[in-house]
């Protein structure tokens, strides 16, 4: 008995090799599949459900309303946590709150601010600050949580960081969350950006979309790249060990692969194995 006891004490203090990082339910963003729901949106889901997506960022397809598309989604074991708004919208937030509701969604994100050109200015930053407090309020009131999806431009220098730091600061942390697209954040910010942000602001993110950047590619302030740029998980610039990591300790609660590649069929499959594999 001894023996055994010995025995079980030594394997209580070995590592747990087998212990995986990444075991967030496998998420898509249905940007992903743009090119597939202008066809058929039953079929495209049916594809999502094969390759083993349990969660959609996303909302009702052409000619289905929300109540519709969330039945033929949950029909196939596919929930939709969170779905898009538009920047316009955020003046009169109450029909994205119909929207989310009917979707079952409990965040809203919006992933654009308007600009001209390249040049998104202080004065862009703070006006969408401004209103992505009032709109976030109005979010939480009707118990949605509102996230902005960076974008890459916002990381043009200002005073000691970046006009992101400066949204990040300036909006009401009790209204307004946010969702890393790790791709853009590399993209605008530099490869080691995403986890210096996690790290720098850990308690405001609450959604990541998984995405990477090719490896020699170096980004710039555009908010724009070439197809070819992104490449399945795990294949690109991420540090995804570290990313994942600090995406669980902070409290990021869905994860949803995007991909922007005109390879989706391939790359999503290899990027699911990778997570898989984390």
């Amino acid at each position: 008995m001894k023996q055994i006891l010995l025995a079980f004490a030594l394997l209580l203090t070995l590592p747990t090799f087998a212990q995986k990082l990444y075991t967030y339910p496998l998420g898509v963003q249905a940007y992903t599949f743009r090119n597939h729901f202008p066809k058929s949106t039953e079929n495209t889901l049916d594809i999502i459900q094969k390759m083993g997506i349990t969660e959609l960022e996303g909302g009702a397809t052409k000619g289905y309303t929300e109540e519709q598309f969330k039945k033929l989604c949950n029909d196939r074991g596919i929930s939709i946590p969170s779905t898009g708004v538009g920047y316009d919208e955020l003046a009169n937030p109450l029909e994205a709150v119909r929207k989310a509701k009917a979707l079952g969604a409990k965040f809203v994100m919006c992933a654009w601010i308007p600009h001209k050109g390249t040049d998104f200015t202080l004065e862009d930053a703070q006006k969408a600050v401004a209103l992505f407090n009032s709109a976030g309020k109005v979010f939480k009131e009707n118990g949605i949580t509102f996230t902005y999806h960076d974008h890459g431009y916002e990381f043009h220098a200002y005073e000691d960081g970046t006009l992101m730091d400066y949204i990040i600061k300036n909006t009401n942390p009790a209204y307004v969350s946010f969702e890393m697209d790790v791709l853009w954040t590399m993209h605008g910010g530099g490869a080691d950006m995403p986890v210096k942000l996690l790290k720098k602001y850990p308690n405001r993110w609450k959604l990541m979309h998984v995405k990477d950047l090719r490896k020699g590619v170096v980004g710039n302030l555009t908010g724009g790249t070439p197809a070819e740029n992104d490449v399945p998980v795990g294949t690109g610039q991420g540090n995804w060990k570290e990313i994942i990591t600090l995406a669980k300790k902070n409290g990021i609660e869905h994860c949803f692969i995007e991909d922007e590649s005109n390879q989706e069929l391939e790359f999503v499959p290899k990027s699911i194995g990778y997570l898989k594999n984390l």
